[in-house]
């Protein structure tokens, strides 16, 4: 769509909203090829090449006309005359030549200009094919002049409407998934054969043709409590919406889309979908989804007791040296259950770190800090991780914090700052550098890092996390950890 938009933005001469018509227009076109069982091209006018396309769109209902794209190409010059007659007249033009695209094809163009406020805004074509010599069936006939309605509309700015639904909700109905052309009354004038089994599926036996829709769907419904307000003008053609009604199990999507003249509406198409089997995906993946946040949430509360059960057993031990190893226990714990709080409550596939982190900074170095004073301050963003690094990275985060406080900083007050920056490696991809540093007493000489928590926070980065950790003297006192790794999802 860059050249659609580029054209419009270089050579338009548009007022408020033509723009967005257009844009409306192309966004549902494919419903008119699809009833036309033609291609589509629309034309815009260049100052210095004529007419250049900026769209195409290839019917799902019949075979294409044109297999290679010819987006952004001029206009061919026996093509040229239809569409500036159409331009210029604001009326449906149609050459009279089978042959005006190529010579090999026996195909009819109309071309159509779409006019919206009394100014002509482009000009689409619809080619369609004449070489087979069958007499074409009630769809086909119906399909093509439903097709020509909704052009004919556009020639007058009735169609798109800016009512018409635009949102991206799964199942909405096509041409192909069943058609009822309505009369101004609701009565159905033609149903197509999906359409029929569609309403069959519901429960409806008898044949829609003849009936009153909103009299069909209010039988099916009878026994429901609660109905969309939308349905009666949905099913009566009044409006431009979508809506949707269950019955037996079967759900069933409809999108109206009422015919009007320059004066009245005289009737309207109806498009339905079974979309049954997209609903029960649907919610089943809102049940995994909840179950997957009620599991965080329970191991989250399991480890949050784990945590406290730590923390009274280590008020009962005489041992000073078992007491610490009980509360470093407890914030490991308590790490891991921040963690999964923040995974239950969202379950895309990364994780805002920096939201987690703030937290987990400041409470790692007030724990371990109870009788001292630490300034704790944050610079970088973490930005979003893969969900598979939260849970090390944070427990490394914390062991690099603690220990800084308690053997960097050695019962005095300092500060303890936590540097973040994302960049691409030399391999291209996306990587993390953290920096935590101190202003504490600083590394003694020949010192090689020891004791569980070092420990951990080696086996971490290297299995878990697959990056590198360095501990050096900090320039002006104390020291610094630097830590690197590259974001690649493992498996």
């Amino acid at each position: 769509m860059a050249i659609f938009a580029d054209m419009i933005r270089e050579g338009a001469d548009f007022g408020p909203g033509d723009a967005e018509w257009l844009h409306l227009l192309v966004g549902d076109w494919q419903l008119i090829a699809d009833l036309a069982f033609a291609d589509l091209a629309l034309w815009f006018p260049h100052p210095r090449k004529g007419y250049v396309a900026l769209a195409h769109v290839r019917p799902s209902t019949s075979h294409t006309m044109f297999h290679t794209d010819f987006v952004g190409e001029s206009i061919r010059p026996e093509l040229e005359p239809l569409v500036n007659s159409a331009w210029r007249s604001q009326n449906i033009e149609r050459s009279t030549e089978t042959s005006i695209w190529n010579a090999d094809m026996a195909m009819r163009v109309e071309a159509i200009p779409m006019v919206r406020n009394g100014r002509t805004l482009a000009v689409i074509t619809t080619h369609m094919d004449l070489s087979s010599s069958r007499m074409p069936s009630r769809l086909e006939l119906t399909y093509r002049q439903c097709a020509y309605d909704l052009l004919k509309m556009a020639t007058l700015g009735l169609w798109p409407d800016f009512a018409s639904p635009t949102g991206s909700r799964r199942g909405a109905p096509r041409v192909g998934d069943g058609v009822l052309r309505l009369d101004v009354d609701g009565i159905v004038q033609y149903a197509s054969p999906n359409g029929v089994s569609a309403f069959r599926r519901l429960g409806d036996g008898e044949s829609l043709e003849g009936r009153s829709l909103a009299e069909v769907t209010t039988g099916l419904l009878k026994d429901r409590r609660m109905v969309d307000e939308t349905l009666p003008l949905v099913v009566t053609g009044r409006m431009p919406w979508r809506t949707e009604i269950e019955s037996r199990g079967v759900s069933l999507s409809l999108r109206a889309i009422p015919l009007r003249d320059a004066t009245e509406r005289f009737g309207a198409l109806v498009l339905c979908r079974d979309v049954s089997e997209l609903r029960r995906r649907e919610q089943e993946l809102v049940t995994k989804d909840a179950t997957i946040r009620e599991i965080h949430h329970r191991v989250k509360n399991n480890l949050q007791t784990v945590a406290a059960l730590l923390r009274m057993q280590s008020r009962r031990m005489h041992s000073e040296e078992g007491r610490q190893g009980l509360e470093q226990a407890m914030r490991r714990v308590s790490t891991i259950a921040l963690v999964h709080e923040t995974l239950s409550q969202g379950l895309a596939q990364n994780v805002d770190f920096d939201e987690l982190i703030d937290r987990q900074f400041r409470l790692s170095a007030e724990v371990a800090s109870p009788s001292q004073k630490v300034h704790t301050e944050r610079e970088g963003i973490f930005g979003e991780l893969p969900s598979d690094f939260a849970t090390p990275l944070a427990l490394v985060i914390n062991e690099l914090v603690t220990n800084a406080v308690e053997h960097g900083l050695q019962d005095r007050e300092g500060t303890v700052r936590m540097t973040a920056r994302r960049y691409k490696n030399s391999a291209g991809d996306d990587a993390l550098a953290v920096t935590i540093e101190d202003d504490g007493v600083g590394l003694p000489a020949g010192h090689i890092a020891e004791g569980l928590g070092l420990q951990i926070v080696r086996t971490l980065v290297t299995s878990e996390l697959g990056g590198t950790i360095e501990w050096t003297p900090r320039e002006g006192g104390g020291t610094t950890v630097f830590l690197e790794m590259a974001l690649i999802r493992r498996h």
